[in-house]
């Protein structure tokens, strides 16, 4: 089966020319109590190094709001900036339970696209961005699996050759690794793109 090329939106990585700063994962932070936790510390989230220089010495710069949209617990949540005295680049630094670029928690988006068992506190999605959600899971996986090829290397290449094949899609390979218990089965994309982020930063799964 022939999958759909990916767009280029989501394949643009902060590596570009003259491009400094942009968007951390924290994938140790699941839940909004741990972030809540981290927002009080003026070091909770606080990066060990540029990303972009190396430079080692980060300052808190400010707090940016994240809106996410009907979310059953905080529709706006505070996300914490640093700035690197080295070369000025700025870095936010999200916590992984929110989807990049979606305005929601992972769990709603998991519920919506049936990769979990959706609960009775998620809120609805409109049809339409659920219909946009599952276009992009059915989207090639070969980008994405080069890239965890290139840091996991035999275990995520055995993965792709005995359980998806060679040109599966990025649902299939979500399913995949968590059958293989190198994700967890209940967040599979939300681990899944944070993987993604950490190799390659910019590099959205969906």
């Amino acid at each position: 089966m022939t999958h759909p090329a990916v767009p280029a939106c989501l394949c643009t990585s902060y590596s570009v020319k003259n491009q400094k700063g942009g968007t951390l994962l924290d994938e140790e932070v699941t839940t909004l109590e741990e972030h809540q936790r981290r927002l009080a510390d003026v070091d909770g989230y606080r990066p060990s190094k540029c990303d972009n220089c190396g430079g080692l010495r980060l300052h808190a710069h400010d707090f940016r709001e994240r809106i996410l949209r009907a979310d059953p617990e905080k529709l706006v949540t505070t996300i914490r900036r640093y700035d690197c005295a080295d070369c000025d680049a700025v870095w936010q630094v999200m916590p992984v339970f929110i989807a990049r670029h979606l305005h929601r928690r992972w769990t709603v988006v998991e519920a919506a696209t049936g990769t979990k068992d959706a609960a009775s506190s998620q809120p609805s999605v409109p049809e339409s961005t659920t219909r946009r959600w599952l276009r992009r899971l059915a989207l090639s996986a070969v980008e994405v699996t080069q890239l965890l090829v290139s840091a996991a290397g035999d275990v995520v290449a055995t993965v792709v050759s005995t359980v998806m094949g060679s040109a599966g899609s990025r649902g299939q390979l979500a399913v995949a690794l968590a059958t293989a218990g190198l994700i967890e089965a209940d967040h599979q994309l939300e681990q899944l793109a944070g993987w993604v982020h950490r190799l390659m930063p910019g590099v959205r799964l969906m």
